[in-house]
């Protein structure tokens, strides 16, 4: 079996960009552009060579480690541009649009032990989709997005496992917007970018219990809606996403010690990643990256390494605008958009698992 990590660098890229909100990224120059060329096409040479080795071998069958299994579909409506979060070990799910494009407000859970859905008390704000989750301890947020008469918002609710209630929060710090990302380090939630008519690259940390919002490092690369992020080490690694009509290549690291954001290898040999409405999700201690504008392939991250690593195919029908969430060793990917055709179906990923192709 071969495994064909890639990292085309050029001569300028020897050493990480560091980032802070009073700077910005170095032009990419002519020279490194064909640089970078050269790179791709030494790359696509070698996947050749790759190969052409296995077939000298003799053999057709390809394998990957991690596979993908169905598991019990979502039990409401089926949907795109819902919102979910992980509240111990139990993943939440719920607002988005239906076939109709109608705004969506009920709320579901997900139990990964009894593979089973449970329907539980409404969104507490307004029907919307294109919003964003994220989980604080034994409490999940959810806000932003887009409302029955297309407003943007920026209102926040906390959902509490424990008594299934919902609690208006303090509302989000910058401007009413969609197609925000999120993450969570520690004792606090970020959330950042989107659109609220312009594209936005700005920051904000929530404080659960001030109940406040405080905005911090912008983020590294370029304005963007409908990006990912995913938490490694308590460290959030994110990218990807549209800026303006073009889908985004760069990934950067962010430090909420230092408030500083570093940028990493990112795709600019690389088309396969190159997206936006993708979904992500953490693992073990590596990244997973897969779906969003017409592409199922699985990608792998290493942060020690700074590398990317294809793990074959998503296995569920190709989408954009699905949620994803870990829990365990596993990977959760549900709903989505194809067309005008939502999804309800679920599906796990084990990266253990060896995958034929």
């Amino acid at each position: 079996m071969i495994h064909l990590p890639f990292r085309f660098l050029s001569a300028t890229d020897s050493q990480p960009q560091l980032v802070s909100s009073e700077t910005s990224p170095s032009p990419v120059t002519k020279k490194t552009k064909n640089q970078q060329r050269i790179n791709w096409a030494l790359g696509v040479l070698s996947i050749g060579w790759a190969g052409l080795l296995v077939g000298c071998g003799g053999s057709t069958t390809v394998s990957v480690l991690g596979d993908w299994t169905v598991k019990s579909e979502f039990e409401g409506v089926a949907r795109s541009g819902a919102a979910s979060f992980v509240i111990n070990s139990i993943a939440y799910m719920g607002t988005g649009r239906d076939a109709s494009n109608q705004r969506l407000q009920d709320f579901w859970a997900y139990d990964p032990g009894k593979n089973a859905w449970s329907q539980k008390a409404n969104y507490g704000g307004a029907a919307r989709y294109s919003g964003i989750g994220f989980a604080i301890g034994n409490k999940g947020y959810i806000g932003t997005g887009i409302n029955v008469n297309s407003d943007k918002l920026k209102d926040f609710w906390a959902y509490d496992a424990g008594t299934n209630i919902w609690t208006k929060a303090a509302d989000f710090g910058g401007t009413a917007r969609y197609g925000t990302m999120a993450f969570t380090i520690g004792t606090k939630g970020y959330v950042g970018t989107g659109n609220d008519g312009n594209y936005l690259k700005d920051m904000w940390a929530y404080n659960p219990t001030a109940d406040t919002w405080t905005k911090v490092a912008s983020y590294g690369g370029a304005k963007r809606i409908s990006a990912v992020a995913f938490v490694i080490d308590g460290k959030a690694y994110a990218g990807t996403g549209n800026n303006n009509g073009t889908a985004q290549r760069d990934w950067y690291v962010y430090d909420p010690t230092t408030d500083v954001w570093t940028q990493k290898l990112d795709f600019l040999t690389d088309q396969a990643v190159q997206r936006s409405n993708a979904v992500a999700f953490a693992i073990n201690g590596k990244g997973y990256l897969t779906l969003g504008d017409a592409n199922t392939v699985l990608w792998q991250y290493d942060p020690t390494t700074d590398l990317w690593t294809t793990l074959g195919s998503f296995e569920g029908a190709n989408r954009s605008y699905a949620v994803a969430w870990a829990i365990g060793t596993k990977g959760y990917v549900t709903t989505g958009l194809n067309g005008t055709t939502p999804f309800d179906d679920l599906w796990d990923f084990d990266p253990t698992i060896e995958q034929v192709l």
